[in-house]
């Protein structure tokens, strides 16, 4: 099939792209890598849109969270991401968690589909020289694009390691020591009964004894070009966090705050008392067979995982799905090297889309993935671009990596209210909520601004 728009990467972003320009007409030829013969350091299956660190797209809530407002803006533009989602969603409170199976077959069912897409098993060594292009290979973009990429720009790419969390068979958890139960007992339709996470309580002393485990714990061993490349905060190795001090993990994932403890009743707390660490595990897929633990990437041997954790209680017995694992991301200084278009400067046929941008976070990289595949539709039917409010999750995120933030210090970002335009007149408790109002507003006017913009 003849295509007006050649994809490199079947990811979130690509995918997305993919949808947004087929719905609009164009014709796209969808190039993966997997499924060819090649495959990633992190990905275990060809399926387009698979997720890898987690299963979580994060707060679902649009009136107070930013992603939660990223989701809702999604939405509103006919994102394939959220659909899928939607369809693959499993019990997780006030957050938006999915199957991954489910989740990746609904997206590549939808693009395979398409009549507008032709998905193409291969890998792309060099950046297309002529036509317009969207690269969204993520951060684990193969060696020899990665090389075609930094000799375009003239720019070093950056690179940070992220960290891939366990998953426990819910069979293997020892319930006789464990409960379930939403933190303050937040819940929402989509909850099971009782709630929305496994609890795993630890005492003083067993807590400390684990903390220790996880500081002597043997570890992957860097290669020398690898010893300098910072963490992303978002993916920090829980190794990492114990190594910052003795209560950072007890301040962070292991928090017990807001957790009874049925096991560990007294007349004053009759409840249960809040536990002095936990450790929280989340379904995984619909059928709740598979469970995450909660804030776990680890670089951590497999042997060292597996002897350390099952010192948890509750997880004596556990059997993993999947043990944690280590990666290097890669990703553009994108305020240097592409335009407010995600276009890279040196070439500007070619657009840049998903995590390899510099946005962190499976529901921003679909948005940049959104966004490019709209810019290109538009560049293709000679309309010029109309810029998406910066008030809005989508605006305020593509600006910041596209020239808002700092060069010289850009690392990966999720969204949030920090990269909006300030409301410093509202009231700090009510500002989440008016800047979730003003977004909301303003996408709508630029939705029905743009339709009034395309001929009938």
């Amino acid at each position: 099939m003849a295509h007006d728009v050649h994809i490199i990467g079947g990811g979130l972003a690509g995918s997305e792209a993919a949808w947004q320009l087929a719905q609009r007409g164009v014709r796209v030829r969808l190039s993966e890598m997997r499924g060819s013969g090649e495959m990633t350091p992190a990905h275990q299956t060809y399926g387009l849109a698979e997720l890898v660190c987690s299963n979580s797209f994060r707060s679902d809530n649009d009136e107070s969270n930013a992603v939660g407002l990223l989701h809702h803006e999604m939405r509103a533009l006919d994102s394939i991401v959220m659909r899928a989602g939607e369809i693959a969603r499993v019990p997780a409170g006030s957050a938006m968690a999915v199957d991954r199976d489910v989740f990746s077959a609904e997206v590549q069912k939808a693009l395979e589909s398409h009549p507008n897409i032709e998905i193409v098993r291969e890998r792309v060594d060099a950046l297309p020289t002529e036509g317009l292009t969207i690269v969204a290979t993520g951060p684990l973009t193969a060696a020899s694009l990665a090389q075609s990429i930094v000799s375009a720009t003239g720019e070093e790419r950056l690179a940070f390691f992220d960290a891939i969390a366990p998953i426990v068979h819910r069979d293997s958890i020892d319930m006789s020591k464990c409960w379930i139960q939403s933190r303050w007992n937040k819940t929402t339709e989509a909850s099971n009964e009782d709630g929305d996470y496994i609890n795993c309580p630890m005492t003083k002393e067993q807590y400390l004894a684990f903390h220790q485990g996880l500081i002597d714990g043997e570890k992957t061993e860097f290669k020398e070009w690898e010893k300098d490349t910072p963490y992303f905060d978002g993916c920090m190795p829980i190794e990492v966090m114990a190594s910052r001090g003795v209560e950072t993990l007890r301040y962070g994932p292991m928090k017990g705050v807001g957790l009874d403890n049925p096991y560990d009743t007294t007349e004053e707390h009759p409840q249960g008392r809040w536990p002095y660490a936990v450790v929280q595990l989340r379904q995984d897929n619909k059928h709740g067979t598979l469970w995450n633990m909660v804030g776990f990437q680890t670089k951590l041997k497999y042997g060292a995982q597996i002897e350390l954790f099952r010192t948890i209680p509750g997880l004596e017995n556990a059997e993993f799905a999947r043990l944690g694992g280590l990666h290097r991301n890669t990703f553009l200084n994108s305020p240097q090297v592409l335009d407010r278009q995600l276009r890279l400067q040196a070439a500007p046929h070619i657009r840049f889309a998903g995590q390899v941008t510099g946005c962190e976070g499976y529901v921003e990289s679909a948005a940049i993935g959104l966004v490019a595949g709209m810019m290109a539709a538009e560049e293709l039917a000679g309309r010029e671009w109309r810029s998406l409010p910066p008030t809005t999750a989508m605006g305020a995120l593509l600006s910041h990596i596209t020239g808002d933030a700092e060069a010289e210090t850009f690392q990966p970002m999720n969204v949030n209210f920090g990269l909006f335009p300030p409301l410093h007149e509202v009231k700090k408790k009510q500002r989440k909520q008016a800047y979730t109002d003003r977004a909301k507003a303003d996408l709508a006017e630029w939705i029905a601004q743009s339709r009034e913009a395309v001929p009938a």
